[in-house]
């Protein structure tokens, strides 16, 4: 058994549904296809999600929004014409946006996370409804149906355990089946959805669910790129990359698959293959649990990310001072920060964090470690980029923190700070903001070119 997952680009009019249908017939074995909400259909075009959160705000400001819902209903009434279909479904698509704005006006962050969720929802009864007109039998089934039960946190659903067993039972339809992805159902009967970009992580759990042979994840490109192809001319494709290097990268800036899709195919090793709606012929890049290592894909991908804050902390004999890092630590979490990376020295350690978690409370955070760490210097410095480079058995190859520094050295960066994690898959190099597309493009032309 395949699970399929369509992104909403490769949903996003009619002549889309068209081919995303036809590569979901073309093999008995794919039974069950998870979709997003329709995506941009040209490049200034607005996403549905987003016109349902411009619906949200309308509705949270009592301001009138009829002319917001009006054009989520244009939306699927578009596709609905091009693909020659009745239009029932659009009547109940509005009652279905009344009822939520009826019932949960009062409850803004449990509204919001029902009128998200309406995109997905409505693109899969429609996909359903079209594909059994096109003689392939198919059922439209609800994530409650499905049996996707998830914490009860709006916008930050994670999956419970007991899903699996409950999802399991989608192996018994004998008709193919579609799915929304971006939410599932919580104990407490709300809509909740994952994070942005979730329909990958319904399309994880599912696969996870239902034991897939193989989860296939569609979106419009070929596979996933060693770098990012607006920084560098014609990256190559990655054949096959770890589960561990995968979501390194993701962590790193690579938004090709959601990092929180990895964890439920971790656990029982269902390979993942990215593949082109457009280019179904294409292989493809395939996320496996190992793959085979040779000294030319050593590196699999280099990628940089920018807005973090790092904090630097000297104290004259720290490793000496028993908590003294749990004490720093504890700051933090009195504030809600987490941290992303902590080199350190004897006397010295730096944490690097996300700008945005400490933007509103910099000087408390700084107040109280001063206050309560007796540090000997503290400052803090903003504007970082970190430059990843990500591959497995980097650490059996001599050189290769070498070559990336002479890399970046002769492209004249400062390197402010660099760390290589107990996984050894990755290597972390903290650049200026200003320098990290130069910095992506020599590093990869010193591996790859």
């Amino acid at each position: 058994m395949k699970v399929l997952k369509f992104g909403g680009s490769s949903v996003a009019n009619a002549e889309q549904i068209k081919k995303v249908l036809q590569i979901f017939n073309s093999e008995a074995e794919r039974k069950i296809m998870i979709v997003s909400a329709p995506g941009k259909r040209f490049p200034n075009d607005i996403k549905t999600t987003d016109l349902l959160l411009r619906l949200y705000e309308k509705v949270n400001m009592n301001l009138d929004y009829t002319h917001k819902k009006a054009q989520i209903i244009e939306r699927y009434r578009d596709i609905v014409r091009d693909l020659d279909m009745k239009e029932d479904l659009l009547k109940a698509f509005e009652d279905t946006l009344d009822y939520y704005i009826e019932h949960l006006k009062d409850k803004p962050s449990r509204l919001l996370d029902a009128l998200l969720s309406c995109g997905e929802d409505f693109n899969a009864q429609l996909l359903a409804q079209y594909n059994t007109l096109q003689g392939y039998p198919t059922q439209y089934i609800s994530p409650k149906e499905a049996g996707i039960v998830v914490t009860d946190l709006p916008q930050n659903a994670q999956v419970l355990e007991e899903s699996y067993e409950k999802i399991l039972s989608l192996r018994n339809y004998s008709d193919k089946l579609i799915i929304p992805g971006f939410f599932g159902v919580s104990r407490q009967n709300y809509r909740v959805t994952f994070p942005r970009g979730g329909s990958d992580i319904t399309g994880a759990i599912i696969a996870r669910g239902v034991r897939a042979d193989l989860y296939e994840n569609f979106t419009d490109v070929s596979g996933i790129f060693r770098a990012n192809p607006t920084v560098v001319k014609k990256p190559q494709v990655i054949k096959e990359i770890t589960y561990r290097e995968m979501r390194e990268l993701s962590y790193a800036g690579f938004g090709v698959f959601h990092d929180e899709a990895l964890q439920p195919l971790y656990k029982d090793r269902i390979p993942v293959v990215i593949k082109n709606t457009n280019r179904p012929q294409d292989r493809g890049t395939f996320i496996l649990h190992n793959r085979e290592i040779d000294t030319k894909t050593v590196v699999s991908g280099i990628s940089c990310d920018h807005c973090f804050t790092v904090i630097n902390i000297k104290k004259y004999l720290m490793n000496r001072q028993v908590g003294f890092v749990k004490k720093v630590l504890g700051i933090l979490e009195d504030y809600n920060i987490s941290f992303e990376h902590m080199p350190s020295g004897i006397d010295s350690i730096s944490i690097i964090l996300r700008s945005h978690q400490i933007k509103d409370v910099e000087e408390d955070v700084l107040n109280d470690i001063r206050r309560k760490c007796s540090v000997d210097d503290l400052n803090i410095e903003h504007d970082l980029a970190i430059l990843m480079v990500v591959g497995e058995g980097m650490h059996r190859i001599v050189g290769t923190a070498n070559k990336i520094t002479s890399a970046l050295a002769k492209a004249n960066i400062n390197l402010r700070m660099m760390n290589q994690g107990a996984s050894e898959i990755s290597i972390m190099f903290g650049i200026d903001v200003k320098d990290a597309n130069k910095a992506v493009q020599v590093t990869y032309n010193n591996y790859f070119n």
